[in-house]
């Protein structure tokens, strides 16, 4: 079979066994989730103010590891970050009708994590070059009921924290940033996601820190730390014996993660480093097999950052390359490269938002009183989000394998091998 000839017209796949899922669990975490279930204390919350409000031995050796970790005051864990982003935005004081600006570019939950409490999403561009929110357009879209701005270090990337923190000063606005794809990463020598008001990290499996389900909620305010604690766990029943008179927001949750996944955590969190590390090599190494392709642009890293590689984002010059997307994914798949994503996300264009109904028929809360005014979510207000999405961008989910060096060079000679046949793609 010709190896030179592409597959997708019958050549020979230039890789021909599927790459190895990743699994960073170890005999480490074998133990220590055994040790748990030997001690049969699977959990020890109690939804009252009592010594236990704050969960059994495991979670509190996470909490604290984390605290240590991440060099910040509290660190809170919840049963996963979709839970972590609710209760960062009760914990602020979001009331209802407040809007809340937020990237188009990132998993539905963060924006629907603003809806739980009846506030509005309100959508901003983001930057080309990384993919997370755009200072400037969040600037943009700020209105007198603005109150908060959630930032996500979309891929492994910070976004612009000392813009987005000084635009949060002078508008007298809260920061949340949601770094699920990026711990262990930093910005200008600070660890991702401790320069907000409220930060914090996703668990689940195919993230770098792996407990199947789970987050973590970061803060070095101490009276925020204190109402994500009681979002967490039942707030209303316990508000009443810890002498809370602040009772906004205080609808509760069973947020709590077990002594199980924590256990699991700790050890997850001994590797962070090299799980990272392990992340950066491949992508460095792919980075060299791909330089030179005309057409193809790859990661951009800003001066004082690092990137985690949750993914690792490209985008293609269309116009130069004369070749669709869509196009040369079926080229790169018929040569054996998994994981390929064309677009991202475009979260305004949701059903949700196209048609404003979230709670109830009626348009509940964009159709009720408390929201102040009519805001847009039609195609067209996140132009660099839409055009990346629909035509440009192209993701290489890292996140998805453990790659060897092996792997990630037969990854770039497919790409080689595409890219050399450009002209039969056109056709």
């Amino acid at each position: 079979m010709d190896s030179q000839k592409l597959a997708l017209f019958g050549g020979q796949k230039t890789i021909q066994t599927e790459f190895k899922r990743y699994n960073p669990i170890g005999i480490e975490e074998v133990q220590a989730a055994t040790e748990v279930i030997k001690s049969g204390v699977l959990s020890q919350f109690l939804g009252a103010w009592h010594q236990d409000f704050f969960g059994g031995p495991k979670v509190n050796e996470f909490e604290r590891k984390c605290e240590s970790y991440f060099g910040v005051k509290h660190a809170i864990t919840v049963n996963s970050w979709t839970s972590g982003l609710i209760a960062a935005v009760g914990a602020i004081g979001i009331e209802p009708g407040d809007e809340v600006i937020v990237t188009p570019w990132t998993m539905c939950a963060t924006a629907t994590a603003i809806l739980h409490w009846n506030a509005i999403p309100v959508f901003a561009d983001i930057e080309p070059e990384t993919f997370n929110i755009d200072p400037v357009s969040v600037e943009a879209n700020i209105t007198p009921y603005t109150k908060a701005i959630i930032a996500v270090d979309i891929f492994g990337h910070s976004a612009d924290i000392d813009a987005l923190m000084d635009i949060a000063e002078r508008h007298n606005l809260k920061l949340i940033t949601d770094t699920a794809q990026a711990p262990g990463t930093y910005y200008k020598g600070k660890l991702t996601g401790t320069l907000a008001h409220v930060g914090g990290y996703s668990l689940n499996y195919h993230k770098h820190i792996h407990t199947g389900e789970g987050g973590i909620i970061v803060t070095d305010d101490d009276d925020i730390a204190d109402r994500l604690r009681l979002i967490r766990n039942h707030a209303e029943a316990v508000v009443g014996n810890k002498g809370v008179t602040d009772l906004r927001n205080m609808v509760g949750h069973n947020f709590r993660l077990g002594e199980i996944e924590c256990a699991i955590g700790i050890e997850q969190l001994n590797k962070l480093k090299g799980f990272v590390a392990g992340r950066q090599h491949a992508a460095e190494r792919l980075t060299q097999n791909l330089q030179g392709l005309p057409g193809l642009r790859t990661p951009i890293v800003k001066t004082n950052c690092t990137h985690a590689y949750y993914m690792y984002p490209m985008v293609l010059d269309i116009d130069r390359l004369g070749v669709s997307r869509k196009r040369i994914i079926q080229a790169l798949e018929a040569e054996g490269v998994s994981g390929l994503a064309g677009g991202y996300a475009n979260i305004h264009l949701l059903p949700m938002y196209q048609q404003k109904i979230a709670y109830g028929l009626n348009g509940f809360p964009w159709s009720s009183d408390i929201c102040h005014r009519d805001v847009s979510y039609d195609k067209g207000i996140c132009p660099v989000a839409e055009k990346l999405h629909e035509f440009t961008y192209l993701g290489f989910s890292m996140c998805m394998h453990e790659l060897s060096d092996q792997d990630v060079d037969l990854i770039g000679q497919a790409f080689n091998k595409v890219w050399s046949k450009l002209n039969e793609l056109r056709v």
